[in-house]
């Protein structure tokens, strides 16, 4: 009895011929993206990228008294080259992604001090304005891709969301941070392990609860950026406001090292995509 393989497609198309298409999209959907795996790893460099942003931009501003508007029209410009070579990037490089990290914490620290201090904004207020920008980066980005999940930053567009909403975190962080050691008194110390206990309420919560791992990526991603300035201050702060008054040139360059020694002894691998 001969079949006639044709009348087993229900769909009036060759079945065989979906083969290739399903092999490719599913490649597509696993394609890794330009962001790294969240891992330890990834938590410890966004530390010392956040804590290097902060004496880096201090060094800037006030050690070689450029000024927090020169300071930041300086990293603006860094900041802006890195994005675009980041984007334009073919592949996740992880020097380039870290490179691009550290300019958003640099612009961050010293576009907030000119806010918060020069514009007389306060570290309330500012704080305030940045809660709002983020939110409305966040609301922006779901809105028009449909997901703020790092597994799905692959596109150009959903890039630029990225790094933007980036932008506004860290910059959110190093008012965060000021008004936390200077407005509300708990000082550079105090302040530190305030952050570092919210960190661990954010991962028992993302063991032990049923909250979604993409809002508690967030909120890690936002606290971790008031510690890494916390931290910093408490480094390169005069005695008499609470801090070790180390050269915030030297800090820096430690905590370059240590970033470059992370990068090449602790493995890195891109993001897969989630869709």
């Amino acid at each position: 009895m001969q079949v006639n393989t044709a009348s087993l497609n229900l769909h009036g198309t060759d079945a065989t011929h979906d083969i290739p298409d399903r092999m490719t999209t599913d490649f597509r959907d696993q394609a890794p993206g330009k962001v790294p795996q969240v891992t330890l790893t990834f938590w410890i460099m966004k530390i010392l990228a956040t804590t290097l942003g902060e004496t880096g931009g201090d060094a800037v501003s006030m050690s070689m008294n450029l000024g927090y508007l020169v300071g930041t029209a300086i990293f603006a410009v860094i900041f802006v080259i890195a994005v675009f070579a980041q984007i334009s990037a073919k592949k996740f490089n992880p020097f380039l992604y870290w490179a691009t990290i550290v300019a958003t914490t640099t612009v961050g620290t010293t576009l907030a001090d000119f806010a918060d201090r020069s514009l007389g904004i306060g570290y309330t207020g500012g704080s305030a304005i940045l809660f709002a920008l983020l939110m409305l980066s966040l609301f922006a980005w779901h809105r028009t891709m449909g997901s703020i999940s790092v597994s799905t930053v692959s596109s150009p567009k959903s890039e630029m969301f990225y790094w933007v909403t980036i932008l506004f975190s860290q910059t959110l962080g190093t008012a965060l941070g000021d008004w936390m050691a200077d407005s509300a008194g708990f000082g550079y110390l105090g302040s530190a392990v305030i952050f570092c206990a919210a960190l661990l309420v954010v991962a028992i919560l993302y063991y032990r609860a049923r909250v979604s791992h993409t809002v508690l990526f967030w909120a890690a991603f936002i606290l971790t950026r008031p510690l890494g300035a916390t931290v910093g201050d408490l480094l390169d702060k005069p005695v008499s406001k609470g801090g070790f008054e180390l050269s915030r040139y030297t800090v820096s360059l430690i905590i370059l090292a240590l970033m470059t020694a992370g990068v090449f002894i602790f493995p890195q691998r891109p993001a897969r995509r989630a869709h």
